[in-house]
């Protein structure tokens, strides 16, 4: 009822130039005069003027193929790969350098975290470099010792062999004087001592060789140790081992960058645009705890929700075209030609409970108004060897009581538009058949329709014409 109230008053104030009468004249009584009567017609006049303030627009007749295509719901969403979370490694206080929908660059620091626990790393690596020093020196000395014994038991070896052939020499002796026998007792006694030194710098040897051994080894375990502790610490600052060790010499006796980095900043892996930001500044923070979170808009799909009765025809590898919500050209809604192409692919599997199936796009160009969230229409065409059919926007068909009505632009006279029956086929949902009375490339009134329809309603035989206020009014001038 209220709806009737509307279209009713609207109407009314369309004609309103009929009470107040346009190109008549009236006498001193008052009366109006017999004004001259136009041939009867189907056109309205819709000069410039009328069309802006009416926000009349056009659609472009085409061929398109209606009945083969496919139209599905959907909204844009970002790719997985195009969300990136930079979370806590470890506990401390966080101070925040970025804010919320900054455009960030890869390298960009996000913020700054002071932890303790960062500190007890960067004194582990400090006491790891000192034990490893240790040890080395240690190993050092080892080797030192190992080989002085080495030397010392070539030195005895030889006098071992000095007196074992000056023994043998003198057993070889006949009817030997009593000189020579003490001079073979002292021999032999001499022998007994250099093979007895022999013995105990071999035992040494061999205990410097034992204690080398372990020595390396714990040596090996130091140095994998400091590896394991630097490729933690380059994990959790987000630098280079490389980037740890550099060393200023630009100062006499500067430490490496490790020892003086007391905070660590985290920077960004991408360029992005900061999407949110989980925590307040100055904030103490557990491990894995969300800080920012950034985004790349340009890594965006459309997600479409297609019924699963229609899986006979849906299949991977389709090509799809994504329009805007709104088959519109006016006011500030997306132009409808502003569509996007693509490759439609299936999820693997399909909702129970809804009896639906997901589908997913990703543009191959994006359009200015894509962004996640935004609602759109995907249209697939099932049978690219379909006929085609000449086509207008749904939204440009009126209904005048149970008569579908459209406004053909007069080609002959584009500040003219033509009134006609519409005859119609089958439509997608967004796009209607005409089977007559218009021909590709004629143009349609889409935006306006309505007001052209209420202002015609139930005179098509009659002409008429719209003032530059946009109120309409029968008859000539």
């Amino acid at each position: 009822m209220r709806t009737n109230r509307l279209l009713t008053l609207a109407a009314g104030t369309l004609l309103l130039p009929l009470l107040i009468g346009c190109d008549r004249t009236t006498t001193d009584h008052g009366h109006a005069e017999d004004a001259y009567v136009a041939p009867p017609t189907n056109r309205v006049d819709i000069p410039a003027a009328v069309r802006s303030n009416l926000g009349i627009t056009f659609a472009t007749v085409e061929r398109r193929r209606v009945r083969e295509t496919l139209r599905i719901p959907g909204r844009f969403e970002y790719l997985p790969t195009a969300i990136r979370e930079y979370r806590t490694m470890l506990p401390g206080r966080v101070e925040l350098l970025v804010e919320q929908f900054e455009t960030v660059r890869a390298g960009t620091a996000l913020y700054r975290i002071d932890s303790p626990a960062w500190r007890e790393l960067m004194k582990e690596i400090a006491e790891t470099k000192s034990t490893i020093t240790q040890l080395q020196a240690t190993a050092l000395s080892h080797e030192n010792l190992f080989l002085a014994h080495k030397l010392q038991e070539e030195s005895v070896l030889e006098n071992v062999v000095i007196w074992s052939e000056r023994i043998a020499t003198l057993e070889t002796l006949k009817n030997p004087s009593s000189e020579t026998k003490r001079e073979l007792v002292t021999a032999r006694a001499k022998l007994s001592k250099a093979q007895s030194r022999v013995a105990q710098l071999q035992e040494l040897a061999a205990e410097h060789q034992i204690e080398q051994d372990h020595n390396r080894a714990a040596l090996d375990a130091a140095r994998a140790h400091l590896d394991l502790t630097f490729e933690m610490a380059a994990s959790l600052s987000g630098l280079q081992i490389e980037d740890l060790l550099v060393v200023d010499r630009t100062i006499s006796g500067a430490p490496p960058a490790w020892l003086t980095m007391n905070t660590i900043e985290v920077r960004a892996r991408t360029a992005g645009i900061v999407e949110s930001i989980g925590v307040t500044n100055g904030a103490w923070i557990d491990t894995g705890e969300n800080v920012v979170t950034t985004v790349q808009p340009d890594r965006i799909r459309f997600h479409a929700f297609g019924l699963q009765s229609d899986l006979g025809v849906l299949r991977d590898g389709l090509t799809a075209t994504i329009v805007p919500p709104t088959p519109t050209r006016s006011g500030t809604a997306i132009p409808m030609d502003q569509t996007m192409e693509g490759i439609v692919q299936l999820a693997p599997a399909a909702n129970a409970t809804d009896r639906t199936i997901d589908l997913y796009v990703v543009p191959d160009l994006l359009a200015e108004w894509a962004r996640p969230g935004v609602a759109g229409q995907l249209e697939v065409v099932i049978d690219e060897s379909g006929a085609t059919e000449l086509a207008i926007p749904l939204a440009a068909v009126q209904r005048d009581g149970l008569v579908p009505v459209i406004f053909r632009r007069a080609p002959d006279n584009p500040g003219q538009a033509i009134r006609l029956e519409a005859d119609l086929g089958l439509d997608d949902g967004r796009w209607i058949e005409v089977l007559s009375g218009v021909g590709e490339g004629d143009e349609i009134v889409l935006d306006g329709g309505f007001q052209l329809m209420l202002a015609t309603s139930g005179t098509i035989q009659q002409g008429g014409h719209f003032h530059a206020d946009g109120t309409y009014h029968e008859g000539e001038h």
